[in-house]
């Protein structure tokens, strides 16, 4: 049963009208639907869209017909895809078998929605057609060449089925189109199965379709997506995971064994294959000018060339005659007229740019033939565009390594062309400078009459050079020598059976390959007369050619489902003749004409697995994934060619063996140009296949033809694909355009603009990743979108057997256009990767494609204490101990050591050096805001326990709300003088109260404070309306102003009975978000002071700055205690003034000429971003920071290296020591461990391997080394302080340079928790532990932090030899991913240096999954740009698949006062939905 013609007619018109976007799809499905109405019998439960949906991808790959006979040959050269036709059926049955797969789909904010491309709604005429340019998209009628027709219901089967046997004509690859045109896939063999599987397809598709509609509104809670993703995580994966390396220091990944049921080449080894010999032909021309010579003068009427405009109209004929004066005139123009400095600037030889537009062959083809009267080498190339065309630096280094100086163009395309302000052409990024000269009549002028070129004969020179882009990007010239030239002219003619005043039609690019070799060379040589097509006429009407050809007399071509439309219209199916050609190899093999007696076309039905392995496997039971291709004729005459090996040596291929086709004929390119290295690889040589037994086939050269394929039966040569679109994924071999037909078999007409997909590979962690890039249609919904997404991956991994790593969708029109619009795949796989391809959405499968991660850890068993402590050697080495100086030994005139409470001494120094200056505090503008002398702190202090005295018990706890300043450390002796515990607090922020009083309020309930003394604007704060919204007001406990206090002095001050008593409580959030208060014994407080004092060189003639947050830590030690100790004066800088003038800590360490200061990371952060450019401006307003001796950063992590260094770097300009800058440790139990001090050895760095610290282990390695992680040592140890490295689990002492839980020992420790506010039980055995061997009494406290000490080289103070102490991380931070020790800070660090945009980045866990969570600096179209990077980035360095990728905005990533990132509170948000992501991508 065949449709009507008329009704064919239409349905082609309406696919036309789709493909270029003239009429929606629901509109097309609707008239679609009408006129099929009448012949489909309608089935029952079958969605009937999917009953008709028998879309063709018609491959239009263009041709060059020649007359006679109507005969024609399709050299597709048409943009590189779309030949093949795997079909929409294996596809849909493939993707029945996914019905339950549920993926979480990702979350956008709703700005991120809306962007599309600016020109995302050009009209059709201008915008790029489809991949395959103007692609006949046409209803192909199966019925009329299915075998089927005899059976029950022939239109059901058919639009069930879809099986294009029938398309028996369609081509193979050719020059660029990798692929074999005509792939069909084959669902079955009969008919009963074929509409039971149909019937089962369509049902199971439209349950998957249910199904795949998500569960999951986009605002629902996060853990129900993850829920999903886990769900569909632990379905076993595909590909069998093999042998893994066990981990040893050298980490190799997983090397995949093969797999021993892989099919393997049986055929004999194949022989080489030659072609017709190259008959002699009576008159045939010694060189190509001389044929031009010829038909000039003997045949000057004869036409030559006729170009149509953009209508179809003939605009103009150029004869013979014509072509050769018109040569003439303008190779005398270029050698005689065209000089610098009296020199001629053209000399014979030399090279000359030809940039013609794709609508003017006539002023081309002159040029050409001029160049070549002139013995000049044209080089053909694109005409620039933009000065930012994609590939045009490539094009402008081709340029200039052929040395060329001089474009010829025409008039019209020179005032095109981007200019300069003088007006002259712009030079484009990359190019050389050149000479434009304008080849149209007025410019060039008439030669003597003496004056003829001169007409050699064809000789090895090169007559011209042809522009080839690699699969990198890179553009190589081919360069083509005049007998080649010839010769290849010569074997065409014969191959094609062209005769002398023959007529053709050219749609191809006449300035390289077929287009030229037929339409400008071939043509030439045999008088023949060329219609050329402009390609923008193609776009408009595809059928434009056919017209002319009927037109013309001509002949017509084409390939694939092209027949199925016209074959009703009279056209021979053995007309149509592919071939395969490259840039290098030139044409290598044409389906001769029927007339020359040739066996039939050939078609071999392949199965896709067997491919895979580079073998040929006639069609398995898996009917899925086979591939239909047609033959590509013979080889050319003249020619031997054979197949060889694609990787290693160059052995010839097994007759079953897929292999690159080389060819030795004298009709190749000779070299690229300046490219000596890859011309042996390619053209000379290296190339000569060899046999088994290691003996060369032949003393030929081979030139590799970059098209892989095989030799069938009957010496047809197949092509199946191209060296650049083969993409190697774990062993196996896969063509980048059988994957873009497979996603485009599914529904492509609703998602993809025009077809238009783009598929390379990317190599992540030591194999290809394969990468599928597809251009939206604007009105595709983002459910809608997701969904194609997920059923393109299954798609791909049903037919394939590959997993896809990235699916992205951009906008349509967005991508990187090739010359004739389709995409520019290198430019679009750079973009990829630097992160600027701007996707609208993309989904990630690191799960299911990387199978190649080391295997997971398994814990070994410990050396226990059998190992056994010999002297202080364990397991051999040196014992991890290390102390500080001892303090009894130092005898110094302390007179703060007689008292044992640090109250007493503010009494002493009221008294005996009462107006000397202790504290001076600096607002934003940098002037004195408050001072405060000893006897001036006394006296403030006695009022505020006057106020104590008579409301309080002594013992009771008070919370200090203050802002940094004198306030706060008056009130805190006020207390002490008082009896009463004080508890300093960070004062709530105004404008932010509902996050930041309820931190407030806990540290006041927690404490079990039974009052708060703060200032009166405070005061009103916590009582105010805003903060009973946050939090309860009424639960306060008493609130007391200390304004204005009465000047009253108390009766006596309190005494406590001993110094282990309670001094103060220290309350700080550590990293994971615990709130922590340590108890502070007045010995403590004493001892902390005296070690500072010490480590520092504090006396009361000393000044200090200090930059810091007085409310916890070290930071309130240094604030509030140690000047009152030592008597120095403390210069207080409050960190939040910064924000307004970043420059204030400086200008005041420079003011005030301080030796010694203190910082926080967050300080150093705002120096270093505020001011990294205003360095000379400090400068000149007299900033001078050489007075610094030590600047240290007070901190409780591994030393930010980063930061410190880039800090020193920047203000070494204003005399900063590059030895100044060190940091501090401290912790909950101890607040200072470390800290640099002013005498003994400057900091050291080492680097270690960061695999290795995976694994809890140490390797010391040298600067540079791949995984290496550079550590600072963390400052000196302290006087009195004594820290060892135990083992975590057995807690066992360890040896040196081992890395293990940091141990401290000294009389400055907290004497335990208050409470620990979120984990009560929490671990007494903290601060008060013991080792399990070795030294087993001495009492130590635990410091949660992974670190090791190592004995350097450097003396310390002592004379002793220095131990270093470093930091690695906090134990409580640390991701147990794989059994191994992740640091988040590693992983960060790796994220932020993957994209200029990634301000910040932190990482959490979550179910075993991990969480990326990105701020994103720059537009939100960045957003998903970051997602590919961030998860390339933790493969490639850490071993680890990130499982979820969230862009936040900047700032949202949460911060202590320290600087340290807040990584739970930021896993809580993600978790309850708080973080107003941008994106959030879910990785399958």
């Amino acid at each position: 049963m065949t449709l009507p013609a008329e009704v064919r007619e239409k349905l082609a018109e309406l696919e036309l009208e789709l493909s270029e976007g003239d009429i929606t799809q629901k509109g097309y499905e609707k008239k679609r639907g009408k006129l099929l109405a009448p012949y489909i019998p309608q089935i029952q439960g079958v969605d009937p869209s999917l009953q008709i949906d028998n879309r063709i991808q018609a491959s239009s790959q263009a041709v060059l017909p020649g007359s006679k006979h109507n005969k024609s040959r399709a050299a597709n050269t048409r943009d590189e895809r779309f030949r093949s036709d795997l079909h929409t059926e294996a596809v849909q049955a493939a993707l029945a078998k996914y019905k339950e797969r549920k993926m979480p789909m990702p979350s956008k904010r709703r700005s991120v929605l809306v962007q599309s491309s600016v020109e995302a709604c050009t009209p059709p005429d201008t915008s790029s057609a489809s991949e395959d340019e103007g692609s006949l998209r046409r209803q192909g009628r199966l019925a009329t060449s299915t075998p089927y027709q005899g059976h029950g219901h022939p239109a059901v089967e058919h639009w069930f089925n879809r099986v294009i046997q029938g398309s028996s004509t369609s081509s193979s690859a050719s020059s660029t189109s990798s692929h074999p045109g005509g792939r069909s896939v084959t669902t079955t063999n009969t008919t009963a199965h074929a509409a039971l599987n149909a019937n089962a397809a369509a049902t199971a598709l439209a349950d998957l379709m249910a199904h795949t509609q998500l569960g999951v509104p986009v605002n629902s809670r996060v853990s129900s997506k993850i829920q999903q993703l886990l769900n569909t995580l632990k379905r076993p994966k595909r590909p069998p995971l093999r042998e893994f390396f066990v981990d040893d220091f050298e980490e190799l990944l997983d090397v995949q064994e093969p797999d021993p049921n892989q099919p393997k080449p049986e055929g004999q080894q194949m022989s080489p294959l030659e072609g017709d010999h190259l008959g002699m032909v009576n008159k045939w021309p010694p060189s190509l000018p001389a044929a031009l010579q010829r038909w000039g003068t003997t045949q000057p009427k004869s036409p030559c060339l006729t170009a149509l405009d953009n209508v179809g109209k003939p605009v103009y004929t150029l004869t013979y005659g014509k072509l050769w004066t018109r040569s003439q005139k303008l190779a005398y123009t270029l050698l005689n007229k065209l000089s610098t400095r009296n020199e001629p600037l053209l000399m014979p030889g030399d090279r000359v740019a030809l940039v013609f537009p794709n609508n003017d062959p006539v002023m081309f083809m002159v040029a050409f033939y001029g160049c070549l009267l002139a013995e000049l080498v044209p080089v053909p190339i694109e005409v620039p565009l933009t000065r930012k065309d994609a590939g045009s630096q490539q094009i402008g280094f081709l340029l200039g390594s052929c040395g060329v100086t001089l474009a010829l163009t025409t008039d019209a395309c020179q005032k095109g062309l981007p200019k300069a302000q003088t007006g002259e052409v712009a030079t484009f990024k990359g190019w050389p400078r050149l000479l434009w000269f304008v080849t149209d009549g007025k410019h060039v002028v008439k030669p003597p009459k003496d004056w003829h070129p001169q007409l050699r004969e064809a000789s090895n020179d090169i007559a011209y050079i042809e522009y080839k882009t690699s699969k990198e990007g890179s553009t190589m010239g081919i360069t083509v020598s005049h007998s080649a030239m010839l010769a290849h002219c010569h074997a065409l003619t014969q191959a094609c059976g062209y005769t002398e005043g023959e007529t053709i039609t050219n749609v191809l690019d006449f300035k390289r390959e077929a287009g030229l070799w037929h339409g400008v060379l071939t043509s030439v040589m045999n008088r023949m007369h060329v219609i050329s097509i402009p390609y923008s006429l193609m776009k408009v009407n595809p059928l434009s050619w056919i017209q002319k050809v009927h037109t013309y007399k001509g002949s017509i071509s084409s390939c694939d489902a092209f027949l199925n439309v016209f074959q009703a219209r009279g056209l021979r199916p053995e007309v149509i003749c592919p071939c395969a050609s490259s840039s290098e190899a030139m044409t290598v093999a044409i389906r001769r004409p029927p007339e020359m007696g040739v066996p039939p076309p050939g078609k071999a039905v392949l199965s896709m697995g067997g491919l895979s392995h580079s073998v040929i496997r006639v069609d398995t039971e898996e009917k899925l994934s086979v591939l239909t291709v047609q033959d590509v004729g013979q080889v050319m005459p003249g020619a031997l060619v054979c197949v060889v090996r694609v990787e290693g040596t160059p052995y010839v291929c097994q007759t079953d063996e897929v292999g690159e086709i080389c060819v030795s004929s004298g009709s190749t390119g000779v070299a690229y140009y300046g490219l000596p290295g890859m011309t042996k690889n390619v053209f000379e040589v290296s190339t000569i296949p060899i046999i088994s037994s290691g003996v060369p086939i032949s003393d030929r050269p081979f030139t590799r033809t970059s098209l892989l394929g095989f030799v069938g039966p009957d010496s047809l040569v197949f092509v199946v694909g191209k060296m650049d679109g083969l993409m190697v994924v774990s062993g196996r071999r896969h063509n980048a355009d059988d994957v873009v037909a497979t996603a485009l078999a599914v529904e492509p007409m609703k998602f993809v603009y025009r077809g238009r997909i783009a598929v390379f590979s990317v190599s992540v962690l030591h194999d290809e990743r394969i990468v599928v890039v597809a251009e939206q249609r604007p009105d595709a919904s983002e459910e809608d979108s997701f969904q194609w997404m997920s059923r393109v991956l299954q798609a791909i991994d049903s037919i394939h057997q590959v997993g896809v790593y990235c699916l992205a969708l951009v906008p349509a029109n967005t991508l990187p256009k090739a010359p004739l619009g389709g995409i520019h795949i290198s430019e679009t796989k750079q973009r990829f990767l630097e992160g600027a391809l701007h996707p609208c959405n993309v989904l990630m499968c690191p799960h299911t494609c990387v199978t190649n991660l080391p295997k997971p850890r398994q814990k070994q068993p410990e050396v226990g204490p059998a190992s056994m402590i010999v002297g202080n050697l364990v397991a051999g080495k040196r014992i991890a101990q290390a102390c500080g100086r001892d303090v009894a030994q130092l005898e110094d005139n302390d007179q703060a050591r007689k008292f044992l409470y640090i109250q007493d001494v503010l009494q002493w120094r009221a008294q005996a050096t009462p107006d000397h200056p202790l504290f001076l505090v600096l607002n934003a503008k940098g002037t004195v805001a408050s001072t405060a002398s000893c006897l001036q702190l006394h006296k403030r202090a006695e009022r505020v326990a006057a106020a104590l005295m008579g409301r309080l018990n002594t013992g009771d706890h008070v919370a200090l709300v203050y802002p940094p300043g004198i306030d706060l450390i008056a009130t805190f002796y006020g207390c002490l003088y008082a009896g009463c515990v004080p508890v300093t607090v960070r004062p709530p922020h105004p404008q932010n109260l509902a996050t930041t009083l309820p931190t407030v309020k806990m540290i006041v309930e927690v404490s079990k404070s039974v009052c708060i003394l703060t200032t009166q604007a405070i005061m009103k704060l916590l009582k105010s309306k805003e903060a009973a919204a946050a939090v309860d007001i009424k639960s306060w406990p008493m609130v007391l102003d200390t304004d204005d206090l009465p000047r009253k002095k108390s009766p006596q001050m309190y005494k406590p009975p001993t110094p282990e008593m309670l001094a103060y409580l220290d309350f700080s959030v550590s990293t994971t978000g615990i709130l922590a208060g340590v108890k502070m014994s007045h010995a403590a407080t004493s001892a902390l002071c005296r070690s500072i004092k010490l480590q520092c060189e504090l006396y009361p003639s000393r000044q200090i700055a200090i930059c810091l947050d007085p409310y916890c830590g070290l930071g309130f030690a240094l604030w509030c205690l140690c000047s009152v100790y030592s008597g120095h004066q403390s210069i207080l800088v409050p960190p939040l003034e910064l924000e307004s003038n970043a420059s204030l800590w400086l200008a005041a360490v420079s003011q005030y000429k301080v030796r010694v200061t203190f910082c926080s990371y967050s300080v150093m952060e705002m120096c270093t971003k505020g001011l990294g450019s205003q360095t000379e401006a400090l400068r000149l307003r007299n900033v001078n920071l050489s007075c610094v001796r030590t600047c240290m950063v007070v901190a409780e992590e591994r030393p930010r290296i980063a930061l410190t260094q880039s800090f020193s770097k920047i203000f070494k300009d204003l005399g900063l020591s590059p030895r100044a800058v060190s940091t501090t440790f401290g912790c909950r139990v101890n607040v200072a461990i470390c800290l640099q001090g002013t005498a003994g050895p400057d900091p050291t760095t080492v680097y270690v391997d960061m695999r290795a610290l995976r694994h809890d282990r140490v390797r010391l390695v040298e600067r540079g080394s791949p995984h290496s992680l550079p550590l600072m040592e963390s400052g000196k140890i302290l006087p009195g302080v004594k820290v060892i490295i135990a083992n975590t689990e057995t807690k066992g002492p360890l040896g040196d340079s081992h890395l293990g839980e940091v141990w401290v020992s000294s009389p400055h420790n907290a004497t335990g928790y208050y409470t620990v506010y979120g984990e009560e039980a929490l671990h007494a055995d903290h601060f008060n532990t013991k080792l399990s061997f070795g030294d087993t009494q001495t009492v130590w406290a635990r410091t949660g932090y992974l670190g090791f000490l190592r004995r350097t080289e450097l003396t310390d103070a002592s004379g002793e030899r220095h131990d270093a102490l470093y930091v690695v991380g906090s134990l409580d931070e640390t991701l147990e991913l794989r059994g191994m020790r992740y640091h988040p800070i590693d992983i960060e660090t790796s994220v932020i240096r993957s994209h200029k945009s990634i301000a910040e980045c932190a990482v959490f866990t979550w179910t075993n999954l991990l969480v990326v969570v990105v701020e994103l600096e720059g537009s939100e179209q960045e957003a998903l740009d970051l997602v590919a990077l961030v998860t390339n980035v933790v493969l490639e360095e850490h071993y680890l698949i990130v499982g979820v990728v969230v862009v936040v905005d900047p700032g949202v990533i949460p911060i202590n006062s320290r600087g340290e990132k807040q990584r739970m509170h930021l896993r809580d948000g993600f978790l309850a939905d708080q973080l107003d992501p941008i994106y959030v991508a879910y990785n399958m």
